[in-house]
């Protein structure tokens, strides 16, 4: 069992100079209220970002700072405000635009996939779309089918956008000044269940260049590659493999799209196996690529095959009750099960993880 200390220890890591601990949604903010202060261009718009709770006290207090005429509430007409701020952008702002549910960013994807995404590309160079789109993914509370999903992968898959899934507030702070910064669009992926957690960030102002994964601990035995709130799971998986001398090394992608291949290939060459826990379904998605591009790049090398696995979503619609979404969702547990299988043989058996009785999704209150 561990407690909560412990985990806001071993996902922040140790403490340095000059940094504080902070809640990974204050770390956003403060990411907002920097980049508005030193760029007159870059405003902030989106369902509800004016309320009081200000989209899980991310946006609270920048209308008052900033004024209504660059932080603003909009319609709920997801398609016509992605085509004003794909317009802002291309006019020379530097909008943010907030999604509060990823799911509903499906009614926008002719203006994101078509507009966004080539227009830099259709007009031979000569137009830049520096967007930024915050959109919220995640469990619990009884979100269900229609507010729980990760589509991470369909942005993938298009040329053009970036995609960025932070999974802790100094890579969340940093990642949003550098996607804000960029003169691309970037698709910014928060899951709920990460806003409350604390980590290290700089007193200063930084920015933590896109396209680059982080190590959050290293290891001999196998190699876990987690998305988003995985991380967290990874990381709790990792405790429970110490307990029986496993080392796991435990990699956060970061940037989605571009990929760095080359940070999670130098862990595999040295572990020999490679597990990918992805924050949604498997079927084409960005595990598959992982996996995918990993077994490339070791025939292009003609270095040995690593041993290979992935676990995600369930292939079924989000569940609404929590039994059905401890079953729907990898976690520490079954994310240990699955690595020490794959170390010992799929024969291994006798072995699980001690069960705890606290994890953060039992501190979550709700969307709002």
């Amino acid at each position: 069992m561990f407690t909560q200390a412990e985990e806001i220890k071993a996902h922040a890591g140790p403490q340095k100079t000059g940094t504080r601990l902070i809640r990974y949604v204050d770390a956003l903010r403060e990411a907002f209220e920097e980049e508005m202060a030193r760029d007159p261009k870059v405003f902030l718009f989106g369902l509800d970002v004016d309320d009081h709770k200000g989209i899980q006290g991310s946006t609270v207090g920048l209308q008052e700072k900033f004024g209504k005429d660059r932080v603003f509430c909009t319609p709920l007409s997801e398609d016509a405000m992605t085509g004003v701020a794909i317009g802002a952008a291309i006019a020379g702002y530097r909008p943010i635009h907030v999604h509060i549910r990823m799911d509903f960013m499906l009614l926008c994807m002719n203006q994101l996939v078509n507009m966004a995404a080539k227009s830099h590309y259709m007009y031979n160079g000569q137009v830049k779309v520096p967007l930024v789109v915050r959109t919220m993914i995640g469990r619990s509370w009884g979100q269900g089918g229609q507010h729980s999903q990760a589509l991470h992968s369909m942005f993938m898959h298009v040329p053009g956008l970036k995609v960025v899934a932070p999974a802790n507030a100094h890579d969340a702070k940093g990642c949003m000044i550098a996607a804000i910064r960029d003169n691309n669009p970037v698709i910014f992926i928060e899951h709920r269940l990460l806003y409350s957690t604390e980590g290290y960030v700089p007193t200063q102002p930084y920015a933590v260049p896109l396209g680059k994964a982080r190590i959050l601990t290293e290891g001999s035995d196998i190699t876990i590659v987690a998305v988003s709130h995985m991380v967290m799971e990874a990381l709790r998986a990792k405790k429970h493999l110490e307990a029986i001398d496993i080392q796991a090394e435990v990699i956060d992608p970061v940037t989605l799209w571009p990929l760095d291949m080359d940070t999670i290939m130098a862990s595999v060459k040295k572990t020999g196996r490679l597990l990918m826990i992805d924050n949604a379904w498997l079927t084409c998605g960005a595990s598959s690529e992982i996996l995918t591009r990993a077994m490339e790049i070791c025939q292009e090398e003609a270095i040995s095959m690593p041993a290979l696995a992935r676990m995600g979503f369930a292939p079924t619609t989000c569940p609404t009750t929590r039994p059905l979404e401890n079953l729907f969702y990898p976690d520490g547990r079954t994310i240990a099960v699955k690595a020490y299988q794959m170390i010992k043989g799929k024969q291994a058996k006798g072995w699980e993880p001690p069960v705890s009785a606290k994890t953060e999704i039992d501190a979550f209150k709700g969307p709002f």
